[in-house]
């Protein structure tokens, strides 16, 4: 598997594996509700999502979501035909890149109700299209924040990501931050990220001597956008 993979399969597999999955659109008559979400990462970064109403909140915390609100509630395809609506009619996203997460995390605002604010405008702006699928139950807005529980405040700048795990080498520092699948590390003099998904098949040691970081790391302004991107479910 190439160094970077995400999900512990070959380029085939994981192809195989998302043909049958509700992201790509092949399961159409799973009988489950679903949740459409509105999820804020960052200022100017909320995306619109659905996930399966019996996870609660697990996919918000998987994708680390600073905060989030649900939209509505209802099957599959209203779900899904809600999310198309509120890209094509304001242009909010379904998908928002790793990279694009992790650059922004020691800069969030500090106030629960500046982070609210942006999801708050949003959501009165989505539920008041007229396009709106009768099958799909509006839901109110009440934000929910994971800012404490991700560690996230007074997070320093880090210096980039874990491009890719290597024979011989290995990451050793304190944890600092927990958002999703990244762990913010302060490994020796710079923070790096390490996406957890990387790790699949590695060992996790005891570390001997200095903190430090000797795997690949890609900086911030490095990283193509897009290069990582989150799963839906």
């Amino acid at each position: 598997m190439p160094g970077r993979s995400t999900g512990a399969r070959c380029e085939e597999c994981a192809r195989l594996d998302r043909a049958h999955s509700v992201a790509a659109d092949t399961i159409a008559d799973d009988p489950r509700p679903y949740h459409v979400y509105l999820a804020w990462f960052g200022p100017g970064m909320v995306k619109v999502g659905i996930t399966a109403g019996e996870r609660g909140s697990a996919r918000l915390l998987e994708q680390g979501a600073v905060c989030f609100s649900w939209l509505g509630l209802g099957p599959l395809m209203a779900a899904r035909r809600t999310e198309e609506l509120l890209r094509a009619a304001l242009q909010v996203p379904d998908r928002i890149p790793y990279a694009q997460k992790r650059a922004v995390r020691s800069r969030l605002w500090a106030s629960a109700a500046k982070r609210a604010a942006e999801i708050e405008a949003l959501h009165a702006r989505a539920v008041g299209l007229d396009q709106w699928p009768e099958s799909l139950a509006r839901e109110p807005c009440e934000v929910v924040d994971h800012f404490g529980a991700f560690g996230l405040n007074g997070l320093p700048d880090a210096a980039g990501a874990v491009s890719e795990l290597v024979a011989g080498g290995g990451v050793r520092g304190e944890l600092l931050a927990a958002a999703g699948p990244d762990l913010h590390l302060a490994a020796g003099r710079e923070i790096v990220v390490l996406d957890t998904r990387l790790m699949t098949g590695w060992e996790i040691v005891p570390g001997v001597g200095e903190d430090g970081c000797s795997v690949p790391v890609r900086e911030f302004g490095e990283v193509a956008s897009g290069s990582i991107q989150d799963g839906l479910f």
